[in-house]
Formats: C-alpha cells, sequence, structure tokens
C-alpha cells in the first residue's frame, strides 16, 4: 500500500489526527488463538476465498497437528505470531494450575517465549514478528513479587496484543506492546459492526481475537459470521484497511517514527 503522510501534533495528544494508507479510514486485524484444528479446517479456506490476510498466534505443539495446512497459510500471506510454548496463565483459572504466571519469573517467561520461536522457526520456517498475551494476562507472580513481563514482549516484538479489552486502538497514541484485542467469539455480525463502526468513527485500528471458528459451543466464532466480516472489510465503500497485525503495526510503527512520537 502507499504510505500517506501522518497529520500529528506531537505535542498534543489529545487533537493527534493519523492517516492511513491510500485514504483508508481505520483498520481492523482478525486474529486467531491457539492453533485450534478449526483454523487450517474452517478459518484458513474463508479467509482465503475473500482475500484476507488474518494473524494466528499459534500454541506450537497443535500446529504438529495439522503441519501441512499451517505451511500453506504461510504461504498465503498469513502471519505466524507466538502465544508462547505453554500458555502459561493465572492458577486462577483451575485448569492453569499446572502451570501459572504466579509461579513463573521474568528469566522464565522469557525462555518460554524464546522456545516457542524456536519451534515456529523449525516448523514453518517463520521468525515471529508479534506476540499474544495468553489469557490476555501480562504479569509473572504473586504480590509484592508481580511482575509486568511487557517490557520482554517490547523488546523482542513489534506488537504485543492483549484480549478482551474495550476499545480499537488509537495509532497515534497506543502502546504497540499491548494493544487492545476485542473478544470476537460468540457474536453476531451486527454486533462486531459497531466496534468496526466506533473505529472508523475515531480512525481507529481494531484487533478482533477469535479462537474456534464454525459451530462449537464456546469461544467460537461462527463461519457465517467470519464470512460478513470479510465482506464488510473488503468492500472499498467502507474505508477499511484489513491486515495483519505485523502489516499494520509496522505501519503504525514507521509513521510514528517520521513524526517523532514514542511508541
Amino acid at each position: 500500500m502507499t504510505t500517506i503522510a501522518a497529520k500529528v501534533n506531537p505535542a498534543s495528544t489529545d487533537t493527534q489526527t493519523f492517516s492511513w494508507p491510500s485514504g483508508k479510514r481505520a483498520a481492523v486485524s482478525l486474529t486467531f488463538d491457539d492453533a485450534r484444528l478449526s483454523m487450517t479446517d474452517r478459518a484458513i479456506p474463508i479467509l482465503d476465498a475473500h482475500g484476507v490476510k488474518a494473524t494466528f498466534y499459534v500454541t506450537t505443539y497443535k500446529v504438529e497437528e495439522r503441519l501441512d495446512g499451517w505451511r500453506r497459510a504461510v504461504a498465503n500471506g498469513h502471519e505466524i505470531g507466538n502465544h508462547t510454548q505453554t500458555h502459561p496463565c493465572s492458577g486462577n483459572f483451575r485448569g492453569c494450575r499446572s502451570n501459572p504466571l504466579e509461579e513463573y519469573t521474568l528469566e522464565r517467561i522469557e525462555s518460554d517465549i524464546a522456545q516457542a520461536n524456536e519451534s515456529i522457526k523449525r516448523m514453518l520456517d517463520v521468525q515471529t514478528q508479534t506476540f499474544a498475551y495468553p489469557c490476555g494476562q501480562k504479569f509473572v507472580g504473586r504480590g509484592e513479587m508481580t511482575q509486568s513481563y511487557v517490557p520482554i514482549v517490547s523488546k523482542n516484538f513489534i506488537a504485543g496484543r492483549g484480549f478482551r479489552d474495550e476499545a480499537p486502538n488509537d495509532p497515534s497514541y497506543c502502546d504497540l506492546a499491548q494493544i487492545y484485542g476485542v473478544d470476537s467469539d460468540r457474536q453476531s455480525f451486527d454486533q462486531l459492526k459497531k466496534w468496526i463502526d466506533q473505529a472508523l468513527r475515531d480512525g481507529g485500528w481494531l484487533v478482533f481475537v477469535a479462537h474456534e471458528v464454525g459451530d462449537m459451543a464456546f469461544q467460537t466464532m461462527p463461519a457465517h459470521v467470519l464470512e460478513e466480516v470479510c465482506r464488510h472489510c473488503q468492500d472499498p465503500a467502507n474505508g477499511l484497511w484489513i491486515d495483519t497485525v505485523a502489516a499494520i503495526a509496522g505501519h503504525v510503527r514507521e509513521t510514528r517514527t517520521a513524526c517523532g512520537i514514542l511508541f
């Protein structure tokens, strides 16, 4: 895409504006977590049919279950992102108590992230550029020993994505190491369109997060909803740039660098 210069006043974030490429009014990224089987079986064929590139934050052992499908996804231009090797979350989720973030150190989480990068490189020949925090949680430790691992993500990736956040991202201001991700599981197209319309009003970057695609009962974007989102975002009349997290984050970084704005 042709880059249009941003119009940003670094002295006042309240009046900052941001110009997207090719006259687009807002940006959208579709992201999917955990490398579940419905990604290669249902999601990627829909995305490819509409010419939409998405970002997949993979749990590495699941990639092996559909290795050829994931290799085709890479060849077709989809982004593979880092979601850690072992998907640690708070032990307050009982199912995560065998691998809780409360028992991690910064060194251990950085090692887990590095192992995931190595596995993805070995299986798919991809060097990851962006990261998604498992369960949207950004800490290790407990109580007075709690520490954020956002700086580790900032050091190693151009962007880190959260989960169950409540707004599109302001491209002139958002912290790229912890961009907002909006839950799109079990939502109708009309519900998701409200988020898209908000991004258009604000000139923002909306990042959707889903886990399954199809008719599963839990953490699922219905296939027909994904179809509708793709059609809507690809319609030139709607003024949307739909692309991977890496592509859009790269544009945001480049534009903000040119304007002297911190990441």
